[in-house]
């Protein structure tokens, strides 16, 4: 089950005209040299995010190449607060094909916006 059938969906963003039909930056499908890019994968993985959750990414915060595409971790404003510190945020871990589709996509924490991670 994805993410978006678990919250009971969400609004369908329609792509801007600077963006393809898969949410993805138009005439950016790959770096200069051809070659997919680390950069070209974090702009795919969030534009196509946006378009399933009809909310903007505010950033991405890992990307990893995989032997079958890319994987990356995405930072999404679900709740907005005032103060904007106590905003909600979620994180999803997508997962790209090699052409830069999206196969599924995971809420994998929330939590609010000035709280720091420790490591202990």
């Amino acid at each position: 089950m994805t993410a978006s059938e678990k919250d009971g969906g969400g609004s369908r963003k329609r792509p801007s005209r600077a963006e393809g039909a898969a949410g993805r930056p138009a005439g950016r499908a790959a770096g200069r040299s051809g070659k997919r890019t680390a950069a070209w994968a974090m702009r795919s993985a969030a534009g196509q995010l946006a378009e399933l959750l009809g909310r903007a990414p505010e950033s991405v915060s890992a990307v990893k190449r995989t032997d079958d595409g890319w994987e990356a971790d995405v930072e999404v404003l679900e709740l907005e607060r005032i103060p904007e510190t106590t905003s909600v945020m979620g994180t999803y871990h997508v997962t790209l094909d090699e052409e830069g589709d999206l196969l599924a996509y995971e809420r994998t924490r929330r939590y609010t916006r000035g709280q720091i991670d420790r490591r202990g």
